[in-house]
């Protein structure tokens, strides 16, 4: 019997496996990509009788391979927090599934767990730019000041790291990242002793500099869209300067674009932080488009769509 372990790239995927696989070692195929590379079930070689963990990808976007598997007789444990549509209902799917803003799919594990490894979703709620609820969990573990804003930046930097076109353009490859905090264990030994984490972090600062100088490409009365230029720096940032740009200006929803190798974007949305709603919906008018309703993305917009883009961002998010 295999195990397989399938998560998202980035922090809130890699610090959900790290609460589970701290709380119950095991070996395991692990089976992760990029930010955007979400398409991952249908990666599992797996057979009757294996197991299986997915975590924070979408159930709607890897049903039908999640059918497939679970008719093959794979058990299929499953924590995620973006849209789901209907939950199948089959005897070897053990589904945690709560689309609720406030909550990320490192959350969801440490309900799980009963808090067993808390300090890591705290991490990924960082990453997932839920401050307050982040704040909420660290105050139950009596974090300083000081280590909630390194908890806060390992998130960024874990988010930062898997915010990329191809994995191979990745700082440092998700599964290889996801192993080498699992040795760790602990995230302020990573934080004060791996070089790793230093040259994550000096990168991340230094990109968004470099967007912070980018105007915006477009001022709508509820809404603000900025092209980044067409540069790996760019793509790396550009879900982390989403989350900036929407704390700074909550009462306004954000669209941060970068420009893909066929001339079309990426699209990152960030829902106004004071009403964090309908950003999924928004990005699911559009092929490729999906999320949950703080933040959500368009994998590949057209360029001839961008204009239309703009337009339904306006719409959905009038003037307060």
């Amino acid at each position: 019997m295999t195990h397989f372990d399938v998560f998202n790239g980035d922090a809130d995927g890699i610090c959900a496996l790290l609460q589970l696989r701290l709380a119950a070692p095991i070996e395991s195929v692990l089976v992760t990509g990029a930010k955007r590379d979400i398409a991952l079930l249908a990666r599992v070689a797996a057979r009757s009788g294996d197991t299986m963990t997915v975590l924070d990808i979408s159930l709607a976007t890897n049903r039908e391979p999640l059918l497939r598997l679970l008719d093959l007789g794979v058990a299929v444990q499953y924590f995620d927090h973006h849209y789901a549509g209907t939950l199948p209902v089959h005897p070897g799917l053990d589904a945690h599934i709560d689309t609720s803003p406030s909550v990320c799919t490192g959350m969801l594990v440490d309900r799980f767990l009963s808090g067993r490894h808390r300090v890591w979703a705290v991490v990924a709620a960082f990453g997932d730019n839920l401050v307050i609820p982040a704040r909420g969990l660290a105050a139950t573990l009596s974090l300083s000041a000081d280590r909630q804003t390194a908890l806060h930046a390992l998130g960024d930097c874990l988010t930062y790291n898997a915010t990329c076109e191809q994995v191979d353009d990745a700082p440092v490859h998700p599964e290889a990242l996801f192993r080498l905090l699992l040795r760790h264990a602990d995230p302020f030994r990573f934080i004060d002793e791996d070089p790793v984490f230093a040259a994550i972090d000096a990168a991340r600062r230094r990109d968004v500099a470099l967007a912070r100088s980018t105007p915006p490409a477009f001022t709508l009365p509820g809404a603000t869209v900025v092209i980044l230029p067409d540069a790996p720096w760019a793509r790396r940032v550009r879900g982390i300067y989403g989350n900036e740009v929407a704390n700074d200006a909550p009462q306004q929803a954000h669209a941060v674009l970068t420009r893909t190798v066929d001339g079309g974007f990426e699209v990152s949305v960030r829902a106004p932080r004071a009403d964090a709603r309908g950003a999924d919906e928004l990005c699911r008018c559009f092929a490729g488009g999906g999320g949950r309703a703080a933040a959500a993305g368009i994998n590949h917009l057209p360029a001839h769509e961008l204009l239309r883009f703009v337009e339904a961002l306006g719409d959905a998010y009038p003037a307060v």
